[in-house]
């Protein structure tokens, strides 16, 4: 967590972006002013990025976003970057390149410009996927899960017993086929199970609306804004973000395993009254701080 705070940094919170690593890649959930940093004090290596999504094109979203590229840009073999956002954003990435002199330009950047009708995946590989939605703010706006496949896992010590080495063999029954075997038929599940996949939802800048339901539906962890208590529903109304109590309310119609709530007003000066809050709507609850990690 990268930073916590709702439109205005604080002295303890910077403002929003989550970077996720999977299996080596990174992938960076908005890119708030001063992300950079934020990395280099997380210990994050910027080259990692391969993917951004953007949840929408309000300044605190996107403030970093071309340090970030020109960063990237500056090494001698900059890896390409795929960027994902709401309608607009191959135009607003068009001025932003036009903003600043990229005396070596060099990366490689692929835009994909969604606009969603409900929740609909946008990128697949043999390992994960992505899906995303549209939100209800004041402009047009995405939310995003990252969902890992599920996996056959072989047991070794099972194959070994049975007296298969690691070679063709193992791999078939890896790739859930059935093997014979000095005359006998092995099946995967004789020495493997399934590891079921782990989903994470990230849900931003929004009112409680069908899609926030829908796409965070069974997450293993949700992350969704709380800019306000719940004393303050009307002015979540008029600038049409959460509250806690609408965090927790979407966890439970989604059937969450885990809420972590973030994007907080600059009102709040500590997280206390937050995360006292946010319990009495959703147990299994956590607040998140700047520079918070989390293992799925």
């Amino acid at each position: 967590m990268l930073g916590t705070s709702c439109m205005v940094p604080t002295k303890e919170r910077n403002v929003q972006s989550i970077y996720v690593e999977y299996k080596g890649e990174g992938i960076l959930i908005d890119c708030g002013e001063g992300t950079q940093r934020q990395m280099n004090i997380a210990g994050i290596n910027r080259n990692k990025v391969r993917k951004i999504l953007i949840s929408h094109w309000h300044g605190d979203h996107v403030g970093g976003l071309i340090g970030l590229l020109q960063t990237i840009s500056n090494n001698e073999n900059p890896q390409k970057v795929t960027i994902y956002g709401p309608k607009e954003t191959k135009e607003r990435i068009f001025h932003l390149l036009k903003a600043v002199s990229f005396e070596n330009n060099r990366i490689e950047i692929e835009i994909n410009e969604l606009n969603p009708k409900g929740v609909e995946k946008i990128f697949e590989n043999n390992d994960y996927y992505i899906e995303c939605a549209s939100l209800d703010h004041r402009m047009p706006c995405l939310g995003y899960s990252i969902i890992d496949k599920d996996k056959r896992k072989i047991n070794m010590a099972k194959v070994k017993k049975i007296g298969l080495k690691e070679g063709p063999q193992v791999g078939k029954l890896q790739r859930g086929q059935s093997i014979t075997f000095k005359g006998k038929t092995i099946n995967p599940d004789d020495v493997s199970h399934i590891q079921t996949g782990k989903k994470l939802s990230v849900v931003l800048d929004t009112q409680p609306c069908t899609n926030a339901y829908n796409l965070a539906k069974d997450a293993d962890l949700l992350i969704a804004e709380s800019a306000y208590t719940s004393d303050l529903e009307e002015k979540g109304a008029e600038y049409k973000h959460m509250t806690t109590k609408d965090a927790g309310l979407i966890a439970t119609r989604a059937n969450v395993k885990e809420l972590i709530i973030t994007h907080f007003s600059q009102r709040y000066k500590t997280d206390k009254e937050l995360k006292e809050e946010i319990k009495t709507f959703f147990q299994n609850s956590r607040t998140a701080h700047d520079f918070m990690k989390v293992k799925l």
